[in-house]
């Protein structure tokens, strides 16, 4: 039996959780692109599947894959702009953490990916904290800015009370 048929035999098919995370931190315009130097940077998203089955069961497309949403703030640029797009664990398959969302300032469309790297058991303080990311135009994919954004772990427990349990309906 599969992981999303053992959910669904005990009528927990639907049932998903939620988190509230912050990545707070500075990032640094492309020449250019913005006012120089380092500024600013922090995105406050919510996270999680929306049903645990999929999320849980290898290749299912869904696989440590959920949906986000929230606000980015990057100074020189932005200020809790509304965000959407997917993180995905990679745990198994090359080791990092993957944020990808879409935002929008004043009618430009922009794309933000970063990355949680070298996730190892032993390196878990340092690896799940740090998020190196970068800002590109949607539309011409030219580089914006980079960034560096860290969890800070004196909000781990204030990130650990977010979790809820979801259920979708249908």
């Amino acid at each position: 039996m599969s992981i999303k048929g053992l959910f669904d035999a005990l009528g927990v098919g639907n049932v998903g959780f939620r988190m509230d995370e912050v990545m707070s931190g500075w990032h640094e315009f492309e020449p250019g692109q913005g006012p120089e130097g380092q500024l600013p940077f922090e995105f406050r998203v919510t996270w999680g599947p929306r049903r645990l089955g999929p999320w849980l069961t290898p290749g299912s497309g869904e696989f440590l894959t959920q949906e986000l949403s929230g606000t980015l703030s990057a100074g020189g640029l932005c200020m809790d702009a509304s965000c959407q797009g997917t993180l995905e664990l990679r745990y198994f398959t090359d080791h990092r953490l993957r944020y990808d969302f879409s935002f929008n300032v004043n009618g430009r469309d922009y794309l933000f990916v970063g990355e949680k790297v070298n996730i190892q058991i032993w390196n878990l303080p340092v690896s799940h904290t740090t998020c190196f990311g970068v800002v590109k135009e949607a539309d011409s994919g030219r580089l914006v800015s980079r960034s560096v954004t860290h969890f800070h772990l004196h909000r781990a427990p204030k990130f650990l009370s977010t979790f809820r349990l979801t259920r979708e309906r249908g």
